[in-house]
């Protein structure tokens, strides 16, 4: 037992009662009251950790404590059942709120302190009760995961989700989801899901609601308001910038996540974002060329090839790797190059016995921003040569899941190129605009 159970057992500590500790520290005596937190399980356990009443963590070695004194008893969590408290209302939409996990999931639990990486649609929904002036909301939790334990199968699932509950009459599907690997869900969604008429809006969280710098209200609000509105498309709700003004919508197959913990890390890349979502309500749409709402059956084309690769191109990279991928019977690679979309040529060869077994070999950039051209500079040009499918301006992520969906529905390598350079979900820029970077 480390060192802090024990203090807690002697003391006759629980997790949540509300203490008064005094501490010594070198010739003061220094008290602090909050409410007892659980352990940090990676710490050495020697540790007392406290909520103070100003919302923050304090840690206090337990050798350092002199006194410690029970001002409340933690209590017994208040159970109440979702259905005797959400009551919808005649005059407002219908929204269902799908869970996947992630920090917008995240919540404190007052009695005792603790803050939880994921819990029930219904309490997501009951965190901000503002939601439900905007719609009747209808919650469920489809999964409960990290960001980065996503996978192709799950797209699968949560696209199902959004279709049966469209179909089923709901004016529109936010969906709560871990920000690492949002753009992926997106861009998944904006390839199965069909005849899409109404929005689909996926939302996450930078910073867990027990922080005062907590973005998750604002955002879970803004995409509610997103998801009534007069559009039709897959899109990603996050702050707009770093103060709590608006959140921007960003296309499903365009938006990036563009920083660790900035609030505003969602950008839209070669692209500018669809709409401003301010918190009173208002709308301002910013570009003209988005998908209305509109009357339609939406149904799932989930036809995905999992055996496809996103392979980053770098200095001293050895053909090895892309022969790996062929050898291991992958489908599939996308390569994130160089500049205009480069690889080193000296594993040219490799790529050129990738696409002559059949493997589709795509090409992106890791600038990001810009477009790829294989006609500039002779690498490109033998790159094109060994059957390389050049992908204009898609990001990385987008065209590695694109490119599962399209070896889904054909491996014949002429086909998967016209399929590759098709625009269905505003995956590609027609052209390079001024403004988007």
């Amino acid at each position: 037992m480390r060192k802090i159970e024990q203090f807690m057992k002697e003391k006759n500590l629980n997790i949540g009662d509300y203490v008064e500790v005094v501490e010594k520290e070198n010739d003061h005596h220094i008290a602090y009251r909050g409410l007892v937190m659980p352990p940090y399980e990676l710490s050495e356990g020697d540790t007392l950790t406290l909520k103070l009443d100003n919302g923050y963590n304090i840690g206090i070695l337990v050798d350092q404590i002199v006194e410690i004194r029970i001002l409340e008893k933690a209590k017994p969590k208040e159970v109440k059942e979702f259905k005797e408290i959400i009551q919808k209302k005649e005059n407002l939409p219908d929204v269902t709120i799908l869970g996947t996990g992630g920090t917008i999931a995240s919540k404190i639990d007052y009695k005792t302190g603790a803050v939880h990486p994921a819990f029930t649609a219904e309490e997501l929904a009951l965190a901000v009760p503002e939601i439900f002036e905007i719609a009747n909301i209808t919650p469920k939790m489809i999964l409960n995961i990290f960001s980065e334990d996503m996978k192709p199968e799950y797209w699968v699932k949560i696209a199902h989700e959004v279709a049966k509950a469209l179909n089923n009459g709901e004016e529109g599907v936010v969906v709560g989801h871990g920000t690492d690997t949002m753009g992926y869900t997106a861009a998944a969604l904006s390839f199965m899901l069909k005849d899409l008429g109404k929005p689909v809006i996926l939302v996450g969280s930078q910073r867990s609601s027990d922080r005062p710098s907590s973005d998750a209200a604002m955002n879970l609000i803004c995409s509610v308001r997103m998801a009534t509105a007069d559009f039709g498309e897959v899109s990603v709700v996050m702050h707009g910038e770093t103060g709590d003004t608006y959140c921007l919508a960003h296309r499903g197959t365009k938006v990036r996540k563009m920083h660790t913990s900035r609030r505003d890390a969602f950008r839209s890349i070669n692209d500018i974002p669809i709409a401003k979502i301010w918190l009173d309500g208002r709308i301002e749409f910013l570009r003209g060329d988005y998908r209305k709402r509109q009357e339609s059956e939406v149904w799932v084309d989930d036809k995905i090839e999992e055996k496809v690769a996103l392979v980053k191109v770098f200095p001293g990279m050895n053909s090895e790797i892309i022969d790996f991928f062929v050898d291991k019977g992958y489908k599939g690679i996308v390569l994130e190059g160089t500049g205009l979309g480069h690889t080193p040529t000296y594993i040219i060869n490799s790529i050129k016995r990738a696409t002559e077994e059949g493997v589709a070999v795509c090409m992106t950039s890791q600038c990001l921003n810009g477009r790829v051209n294989l006609y500039v500079y002779s690498t490109g040009r033998k790159l094109l040569k060994a059957g390389v499918i050049p992908c204009e301006d898609m990001l990385p992520e987008t065209a590695y899941v694109k490119l599962m969906w399209v070896l889904g529905h054909t491996k014949d390598l002429k086909e998967v190129k016209k399929l590759m350079l098709t625009n269905f979900a505003g995956e590609i820029t027609p052209y390079t605009k001024y403004n988007v970077y």
